[in-house]
């Protein structure tokens, strides 16, 4: 089962998304990235690549897309916060937004 970040936890694991860009999300407890691709088609490719990593893992982004910008924020609703399935899910869009 999924649990909350412990203190320990989100100190191993949410410490290199922040260096990679990610930030918390001011009075909820999620974090949030915002992507920019050359162009929409990169921008829809890499949220198609990451949905299929979201579906196979059950564990979905918010995310938001204007033309070559993609906005993801990720929280695990099913325990009120950050989970390890949010770093994890975090790092893989990085490695797919290249």
């Amino acid at each position: 089962m999924t649990e909350l970040l412990s203190d320990t936890g989100r100190e191993t694991m949410l410490a290199p998304l922040f260096e990679a860009g990610w930030k918390m999300v001011e009075g909820r407890d999620a974090i949030t990235k915002t992507y920019e691709f050359a162009n929409f088609v990169e921008a829809f490719g890499f949220m198609t690549r990451a949905a299929l990593w979201a579906e196979k893992w059950d564990h979905h982004p918010e995310w938001f897309n204007v033309y070559k910008t993609v906005e993801v924020t990720l929280s695990t609703h099913d325990v009120g916060g950050l989970s390890s399935l949010d770093a994890k899910l975090a790092r893989k869009m990085d490695q797919l937004a290249g």
